[in-house]
C-alpha cells in the first residue's frame, strides 16, 4: 500500500449549524440546521480538494435532537472505517448543541488509535462569513497531525479532548472550552501546535466490541435522569420518577445524576429523596453545576462522584455503564 492510500480520509456528515441555511446572509440565529449536504460542505474547503476522500451523509439533524438512533448510525459507519487499513483518520461534521455528548459517547465506544475529529460551526453555511469552512480546514490539519489520536473536537482554531470539552457560549465563534485542563492544541495557519500530551493510543482493539455491540442492539439507553440541586429544592422530581417507574415498567429510572452546587453539595430535601432512590436500587452519581473544577472526593460525600465529568457526560457515562452491565 503506498503512502497516498494509507492517508485516505473519511468525512461523515450529521447535519447541524455547519449545514444550516437562513433566508438572509446576516441571520446567524434564525436559520434551519441540517440543510446542506456534507458533499457540498467539502466542496467549499479548498484544502480538501484533490485529497483521497470518502464522504458520507450519515444523518441530517439539528443536534439538539441528537439521540440513540443517530449515534447508532454514526457508530456503525465509524466502526467500518476504523477497520480499513487505508483510512488514516475520520472527520465528523456535527451541530454544536450536543457535540460534547457525541464526542464523549464515541470516545467511550471506540477509544480509537486513529483520530476521529468532530467539527462544527456557530454560523450557518448561508452566512456572509461562515465559520464552517475554516473549522473543516482546521479539522483536516488535526486529522493529518502525527500526534493525533482519539476523539477530539476542533472549533475556532482550538483542539479539545472528548472528556473535557464543553459548549460554554451561546453564539460566539469560540463557543467551546476545556475547563481547567485547557485545549490539547491549536491550529495556526494550517499547522497544529500542541499544548499538552494527547491521549495515548490504546494497545488493544480499535474499539470496545462488547459495549459497541450492546449499543447497536439497544432500542433505548438505560434511563438516567439529570436533576439540579438549587436553593429551595425538594425531592418532588425524584419521587415522581420513582412513582412513574412503579406504574410503568418501561419508564423505570435506572440512574440519577445530580448537578450539585459547589463541590457537589445537595439540598437536604433533595438528598433525602435521593437516599430513597438508592434504597430502591437506583444508581445516584454526583457532579457539579459549576463551570470550572470538579467534585473533589472526600469522606463526607453522600453519593458517588462523577470522576470529574460534567453532569451531561456523567449521565451518559452512567447510562453506558448500565448498558454494559
Amino acid at each position: 500500500m503506498d503512502a497516498n492510500q494509507a492517508r485516505r480520509l473519511v468525512i461523515l456528515g450529521t447535519g447541524g449549524t455547519i449545514a444550516g441555511r437562513a433566508a438572509q446572509v446576516s441571520d446567524h440565529v434564525g436559520y434551519v440546521a441540517g440543510q446542506v449536504g456534507v458533499g457540498e460542505l467539502v466542496q467549499a474547503v479548498p484544502a480538501l480538494a484533490g485529497l483521497s476522500l470518502d464522504v458520507e451523509q450519515v444523518a441530517q439533524v439539528d443536534s439538539k435532537d441528537m439521540g440513540l438512533p443517530v449515534w447508532q448510525a454514526l457508530a456503525r459507519r465509524i466502526a467500518v472505517h476504523l477497520e480499513r487499513p487505508e483510512v488514516s483518520a475520520l472527520i465528523v461534521t456535527h451541530g454544536t448543541d450536543t457535540l460534547e455528548e457525541t464526542a464523549f459517547v464515541l470516545q467511550q465506544l471506540f477509544r480509537p488509535g486513529k483520530p476521529v475529529v468532530l467539527t462544527c460551526a456557530m454560523r450557518p453555511a448561508s452566512a456572509l462569513v461562515p465559520d464552517g469552512p475554516q473549522n473543516l480546514s482546521d479539522a483536516l490539519a488535526v486529522a493529518r497531525h502525527a500526534d493525533a489520536g482519539g476523539v477530539v473536537v476542533v472549533c475556532a482554531g482550538q483542539v479539545h479532548g472528548a472528556l473535557e470539552v464543553a459548549k460554554v457560549h451561546t453564539y460566539r465563534l469560540d463557543a467551546f472550552d476545556s475547563g481547567d485542563a485547557g485545549p490539547l492544541a491549536c491550529v495556526e495557519d494550517g499547522q497544529v501546535r500542541s499544548f499538552r500530551p494527547w491521549s495515548p493510543a490504546p494497545a488493544g482493539p480499535t474499539h470496545g466490541t462488547s459495549l459497541l455491540a450492546r449499543l447497536l442492539a439497544a432500542s433505548a439507553l438505560p434511563r438516567v435522569e439529570l436533576i439540579t440541586s438549587h436553593a429551595d429544592a425538594d425531592g418532588g422530581l425524584v419521587r415522581a420518577l420513582l412513582a412513574q417507574g412503579a406504574s410503568d415498567a418501561d419508564r423505570v429510572v435506572r440512574g440519577i445524576v445530580v448537578a450539585g452546587t459547589g463541590n457537589g453539595t445537595v439540598h437536604q430535601a433533595l438528598a433525602e429523596a435521593l437516599d430513597e432512590a438508592e434504597a430502591r436500587g437506583v444508581r445516584v452519581v454526583l457532579a457539579s453545576r459549576c463551570a470550572r473544577g470538579r467534585v473533589v472526593p472526600h469522606p463526607g460525600l453522600r453519593f458517588a462522584d462523577s470522576a470529574g465529568l460534567s453532569p451531561v457526560k456523567a449521565r451518559l457515562a452512567l447510562a453506558l455503564q448500565l448498558l454494559a452491565a
